[in-house]
């Protein structure tokens, strides 16, 4: 499954990125909700661990996903992950992760695509579940980034983040009880690395989205907000969908403010 491939490939990215940080530089908080990096690693490993058990031990999940909703209820999801790896952080937090995500990697790379597997809402292919590892994984990323005033480079892996915001165009509006638009707008992208143009959708009424590959990304996980890129946007349809899309699971979430989400100077 190339997923698991591209999976892997942005971990090991995002490895590169962290493997020099100290335990202080670790504890620093970022622009994400004031996450530290050692919060924003600790979630991702936590969840990557519970998507392995979604594919290798179902009882284990359900299990697992209990205790989930016990702890959230009393504590919220960051302590929850924090109690759950008994206040894991630093280069052992580091290191736990770096250990775990090839295996994650493995395993799906392994599986049926269309295998079914369980998370907190409906199932999903096993397909599915990974590229939403590497969508979250990315998109924590980039906070450390910008925390460290640095641009990332993207391969065109991200391919799947474009494809994950493409379909979720009808939920983004349906999550938020909104009637959704007859067609997409015409989607066309950039990518990162062979500089290829991506298309999605058809010319019409719904507007047009053009621009780099790697922004549109960023708006759809609502890492950046639309008026700090340089895409072009034209339409109504288009312009409403790029000021609330939201490719991930859960209640509707609001972009952040223009100008929060940045590449620090540092």
């Amino acid at each position: 499954m190339q997923q698991a491939e591209d999976f892997r490939t942005e971990c090991d990215a995002i490895h590169a990125l962290v493997a020099p940080l100290d335990t202080e530089r670790l504890a620093q908080p970022t622009a994400f909700k004031g996450w530290s990096v050692d919060a924003i690693l600790r979630h991702l490993h936590v969840w990557n661990v519970a998507a392995d058990l979604s594919l290798t031990d179902e009882a284990g999940f359900q299990a697992f996903f209990a205790k989930v909703g016990a702890a959230v209820a009393k504590g919220g999801m960051s302590a929850f992950e924090s109690d759950y790896l008994e206040g894991l952080s630093g280069p052992e937090l580091v290191k736990a992760w770096v250990e775990f995500y090839p295996q994650l990697a493995d395993h799906f790379a392994a599986a049926d695509p269309k295998q079914r597997v369980a998370w907190a809402g409906p199932s999903m292919s096993a397909r599915s579940s990974i590229t939403a590892r590497l969508m979250e994984s990315w998109a924590h990323a980039q906070a450390i980034y910008d925390m460290l005033g640095q641009v990332r480079q993207d391969g065109d892996h991200i391919r799947n983040i474009v494809v994950l915001g493409v379909n979720t165009f009808g939920w983004t509006y349906k999550n938020r009880k909104l009637p959704v638009p007859e067609t997409m707008p015409l989607l066309e992208l950039t990518a990162p690395q062979s500089g290829d143009i991506w298309r999605y959708g058809e010319p019409g009424d719904a507007g047009r989205i053009s621009g780099s590959a790697t922004e549109f990304c960023q708006v759809v996980t609502q890492t950046r907000n639309i008026a700090d890129t340089d895409l072009q946007v034209e339409g109504d349809i288009a312009r409403e969908w790029m000021a609330m899309a939201q490719c991930f699971a859960g209640p509707p979430h609001d972009p952040p403010e223009p100008g929060v989400r940045k590449v620090a100077v540092v």
